[in-house]
């Protein structure tokens, strides 16, 4: 397969017919070899290619074809290393990853192949080379996906196994079909390459029972190794400890949150809850021939482009009214410093990851905000735990993930922005993300100081800066030369609009889409940080709108809606052609006091 996903036509290996009898309704299993010589290997980008190759196994009656299936796999070796972590075709590969929940933000949770394939682009663009499916089996198109763009997968089938979370899970058949879905889900997705392991379940209530909760684990270990004996095990425990049952039986570690200590910070003593200092030592010291995960870690809340203060002088901080999160607005500070009870700032993990250098990487909640779940605002639509916003727009953090996992693109980020008509002389920090090592901060040409990000840190901060309107500018530097430019500046009122598409073409199937997002602009054709228009939207064409957002987890529009507002300067349209009449298709977009703006996407 090349890497548009089309078969090349190329035959590299046949397998000898085998003659069978198949009595009606039974089955037969058929085996054979075959040798490739020299194979193209899958790997992991971006320092190896995804290479796949295609099987096709056909059933002839008669010298007739009657039945063909045909399977797309990859040939890779993949070890997994207590020193060394993952090992993929003899490279250790650091895990950069992400948990996704399965729904597509404003499209809703019916897969579709384009927009799963958007967010696995904007994931990669931040450096994220690795997804844990939370909390279930994904479509199996979107295996497809992480298979064509080389990402590795932790595929996770539970959430709750005898003991429930809620009463209308799934513990109410857990005893009848955990077996038959476990086999399913294996022989399912045993054939992507992209897939390096099994989780069987997610924070179960099964850590707290001893014996009886590890008698579970083992039978669900089991039965995948009879299945898949080539893949690890796991179950992500966020309570379990070393020298409890559970946590031995699988073949990984999977530490949900524990491996940086939960609540383990001056600023979380006072809440209630777990609490542990940081595990990944004493997991370390009870397994030494265990690989270490950590399979969620963060649970980072922010709402983009929202900035409160005071701001924390902390490295991370639970979020409370006043403190990040404004119970008025049901928003949280972009300041990316702000967290669920339970979870810890970017900066913090990132941090906690580097002094153990023996764990294999780790997995942020979430790469994407997501339907429901909304903490700390439950009036809420949607999450704010999203390194990207529900529409698809990139928070700041995602800029702390990007200097960090992608140290050789020379980057540098500036937050806030610098509307603050009302705070002028005020102190409004300055915070900024680079993957230098040191930077200078200006404001308005004057040089507000040059400082090194220092070991471990990921944000380098300007904490007193008096606000002024005008230019925020940082130099950054690597190794003593300049590496990366960034300017933030005061604009003018919003004016204008500006249409950018992900594409211009997509096919007229009726399911192929187009993603066109909505700047508004000043005069000058900055975008304004701040804008709240109401916009309308018309499209003309063989063609529809499917849904609009705008990122703003409060806004409870509907998603069919033609008229929304935007939320901090900006919005989203999707839309799409009809199925075999490919044409033009234009969409208008209009504002009260605003130059209205229209783009063309071409249907094929």
């Amino acid at each position: 397969m090349d890497a548009s996903n089309n078969k090349t036509g190329v035959a590299i290996a046949t397998l000898t017919e085998t003659a069978v009898a198949v009595p009606a309704q039974k089955n037969v299993t058929v085996t054979a070899n075959a040798t490739i010589n020299n194979p193209k290997l899958w790997g992991p980008l971006p320092t190896q290619k995804p290479q796949r190759y295609l099987a096709v196994s056909q059933i002839m009656q008669a010298g007739i074809v009657v039945d063909n299936y045909q399977t797309t796999f990859g040939i890779r070796d993949i070890a997994f290393d207590p020193e060394r972590g993952v090992v993929v075709n003899g490279e250790p590969v650091y895990i950069q990853g992400v948990n996704q929940h399965h729904d597509l933000g404003a499209l809703g949770a019916a897969f579709n192949v384009r927009a799963a394939e958007r967010q696995l682009e904007l994931l990669q663009e931040m450096g994220v080379n690795a997804i844990r499916m939370a909390h279930n089996p994904p479509a199996k198109e979107l295996l497809d996906l992480t298979d064509k763009m080389g990402f590795l997968v932790i595929d996770e089938i539970f959430d709750s196994w005898e003991r429930k979370k809620t009463p209308l899970d799934f513990h109410l058949i857990f005893p009848e079909w955990s077996e038959p879905d476990v086999r399913n889900f294996i022989r399912r997705d045993r054939n992507h390459p992209s897939v390096i392991g099994w989780s069987l379940g997610n924070e179960v209530g099964e850590q707290y029972t001893g014996e009886a909760g590890a008698a579970v684990a083992k039978r669900l270990h089991d039965i995948a190794k009879s299945e898949d004996p080539t893949r690890p095990t796991s179950v992500s425990i966020n309570f379990a400890k070393p020298g409890m049952a559970l946590p031995p039986v699988m073949d990984m570690i999977n530490l949900n949150y524990q491996g940086e200590g939960i609540r383990n910070a001056p600023e979380y003593v006072h809440l209630k809850g777990i609490r542990t200092a940081p595990l990944y030592p004493k997991f370390r010291e009870a397994y030494p021939n265990k690989v270490i995960i950590s399979s969620e870690n963060a649970a980072a809340v922010s709402s983009r482009g929202e900035y409160f203060f005071p701001v924390t002088a902390g490295a991370s901080a639970p979020v409370a009214d006043g403190a990040g999160g404004d119970p008025n607005s049901a928003h949280v500070s972009a300041y990316e410093l702000y967290t669920a009870p339970f979870g810890s700032s970017a900066d913090k993990v990132l941090g906690s990851l580097a002094d153990h250098p023996y764990v294999a990487g780790g997995f942020v909640w979430s790469g994407w905000d997501y339907l429901g779940e909304p903490t700390p605002y439950y009036s809420a639509r949607s999450s704010y735990f999203g390194v990207i916003d529900l529409a698809g727009f990139k928070k700041d953090r995602f800029y702390l993930y990007q200097a960090h996992w992608r140290p050789d693109l020379p980057m540098a980020h500036i937050l806030p922005h610098w509307n603050w008509p009302n705070r002028v002389g005020e102190v409004t920090p300055v915070h900024v993300f680079t993957s230098g090592d040191e930077a200078e901060l200006f404001l308005n040409g004057k040089s507000l100081g040059r400082k090194i990000k220092g070991k471990n840190a990921f944000r380098i901060r300007w904490d007193n800066v008096i606000y002024q309107p005008g230019t925020l500018k940082v130099v950054a530097y690597k190794n003593g030369k300049q590496w990366a430019q960034s300017v933030v500046a005061t604009t003018g009122s919003a004016s204008q609009l500006q249409l950018t598409g992900d594409r211009t073409r997509i096919r007229a199937d009726g399911k192929d889409l187009a993603f066109i997002t909505v700047d508004v602009q000043d005069a000058d054709a900055t975008n304004v940080p701040t804008a709240d228009n109401p916009l309308s939207f018309t499209l003309a064409g063989p063609g529809e709108i499917v849904a609009t957002d705008n990122g703003d987890p409060t806004d409870l529009t509907s998603f069919t809606s033609h008229t929304r507002n935007a939320f901090n300067g900006k919005c989203l349209v999707i839309v799409r052609g009809v199925a075999g009449k490919p044409g033009a298709l234009t969409l208008n977009v209009t504002g009260a006091g605003l130059k209205a703006a229209q783009t063309v996407i071409t249907t094929h």
